[in-house]
This record gives structure tokens, C-alpha cells and sequence, in this order.
């Protein structure tokens, strides 16, 4: 059985790491290459990090910033925000990410995963999505394909350019836009409820479960981690494969080490160095 991964985040805008509540008023949290150095040393598996306002600001990515982050830590290093061309890709993995994600540039143009996947490798293309309850059927957004667009039934909504707030609709079913990436070639999915982010108030269960039994590529879960007991209700109801959190760890409520020792003890498989 493959390990169960704890994985920071770092929500980088204007070059801190910041932290809000579903999206919106952010507070400083510290110095991204620090706080990726501290994550680094405490046992996390992996780190992600998102240029938050890249895409609503319109501009590209912070890669001085990547490239130091890069070079101050040894694990697994993903980048996203402002990613929109296959060249934007190959910068930040020769700025030293291992996988890049991709989110409103892959909703606007899903030709650009197909092409990604097959220059870099599947292994390397990660699809963000930010995705929201529906609480009525859109009458605007994008011009998408019928096959992955909301329906009746729809639960999710996939949102683009969510960086200071609700972001733009895209009438696009999240579990089918999943489901619907990966055949175009996605490695792996880190699936964040715009309902539930920075509430620590648990993970959206029904989402991520909807999400992963659906997709044959892992998916991350990220948006409301509070507590140990919601790293284990992902783990386990919602199915996921590895779960993302920011305020429980930036804040200094959670270990990374007692939160692995938590999951061990409860019978998930975590890389935990005390067992």
C-alpha cells in the first residue's frame, strides 16, 4: 500500500505567504523560502506552492522566488498560479519544481494539459481545481464542450481566477472536468472546496469522495483541515490520497510528526519516523 501524504502549502502573494478564509482577507503568515526549509526539516512529504494572484492579476509566476524555494529543500516541490503555456511549464521545472499545477489556463485552453503531459510526462502535471457548491445552475461561463458542463444534477462547480474571492463561473460539473483532464493526461488532481477553505472546520467529504472514486490518478484534498480527525475523515470517507493544509501547520497547532504519529496510530500507512 503507497503512503498516505501530509503536504504545506504555501499560498504565496506578493512574495509572503499568506493565509485567508475562503479566499479572501489574507494575513501574513511568514517568508516563503523559511517557512519551505522549516516544512522541509519537520518530516513534511511534499510542499505545494501557489502564486495565488497570478492569474487573476494576470501576470506570470514569482520564479526568483520558486528557484529559492527550490534550492533550500529536498522534498517534492510543486509550483502553480499564472502557469498558462507549455514554456511557462518548462520554466518552473528548470527553476526546480518536480510537478507543476495548472488550473485556470487549463479550464480556458485543456489542449495545453494533452500537450504538457506528453513533453513532460504525465508524472509532472498536476490539475488545480478550485471548486464550489452550487446553489443554482449558472446561465453564463465559458464555452465548453456539453459532455462536462452542469447539469440538473451537477453538485460542484469548477471556479477560475479565484485568488481574491469567489472567482469567475465556468459552468463546468467539477467531477466531470476531472474526470475529463485525466483522460487528456493529468498525473494528479489537489482538489480545494472554495466552501471550506481556511473554516478549519473539516475537508468538503462528499466532494473529494465524488472526485476520487471516479479518477484513476490521486487527488489531494486541500480547503478546511482543523484538526487531526479531519486528516483521517479525508483518508478515509473522502478516499483521497494525500491531504493539503495551511493554517492548522503555519499557525503552529499541528506537528507535522504528531500528525503522522495520529494517522499511524489510527492505521493509515504514513512515512512516520517514530514508528
Amino acid at each position: 500500500m503507497l503512503s498516505k501524504r501530509i503536504i504545506p502549502c504555501l499560498d504565496v502573494k506578493d512574495g509572503r505567504v499568506v493565509k485567508g478564509i475562503k479566499f479572501k482577507d489574507h494575513r501574513d503568515v511568514g517568508d516563503p523560502v523559511e517557512l519551505a526549509k522549516y516544512y522541509d526539516l519537520e518530516g513534511a512529504d511534499e510542499l505545494v506552492f501557489y502564486d495565488i494572484t497570478a492569474s487573476s492579476d494576470n501576470r506570470n509566476i514569482m520564479y526568483e522566488v520558486v528557484s529559492q524555494v527550490a534550492e533550500a529543500i529536498y522534498i517534492p516541490f510543486t509550483v502553480g498560479g499564472g502557469i498558462r503555456s507549455v514554456e511557462d511549464i518548462r520554466l518552473m521545472l528548470n527553476a526546480g519544481a518536480d510537478k507543476v499545477s495548472i488550473n485556470t489556463a487549463a479550464v480556458e485552453n485543456p489542449q495545453l494539459i494533452k500537450d504538457a503531459a506528453k513533453l513532460f510526462g504525465s508524472q509532472c502535471i498536476v490539475l488545480g481545481m478550485d471548486a464550489k457548491a452550487i446553489s443554482e445552475t449558472p446561465d453564463d461561463g465559458l464555452n465548453v464542450r456539453d459532455a462536462i458542463s452542469i447539469n440538473p444534477s451537477s453538485q460542484w462547480e469548477v471556479r477560475i481566477r479565484t485568488g481574491s474571492g469567489d472567482g469567475d463561473s465556468t459552468n463546468i460539473d467539477a467531477v466531470k472536468w476531472a474526470r475529463y483532464a485525466v483522460e487528456l493526461g493529468v498525473g494528479e488532481i489537489v482538489l480545494n472546496s472554495m466552501d471550506m477553505d481556511g473554516t478549519r472546520q473539516g475537508y468538503d467529504l462528499d466532494l473529494n469522495k465524488a472526485i476520487s472514486e471516479r479518477v484513476s490518478v490521486p487527488v489531494v484534498a486541500s480547503g478546511g483541515a482543523g484538526g487531526n480527525e479531519h486528516f483521517l475523515e479525508a483518508f478515509g470517507s473522502g478516499k483521497v490520497d494525500a491531504v493539503l493544509a495551511a493554517s492548522i501547520f503555519h499557525y503552529g497547532d499541528n506537528k507535522i510528526q504528531e500528525t503522522k504519529k495520529y494517522l499511524f496510530d489510527n492505521g493509515i500507512s504514513v512515512r512516520y519516523e517514530g514508528k
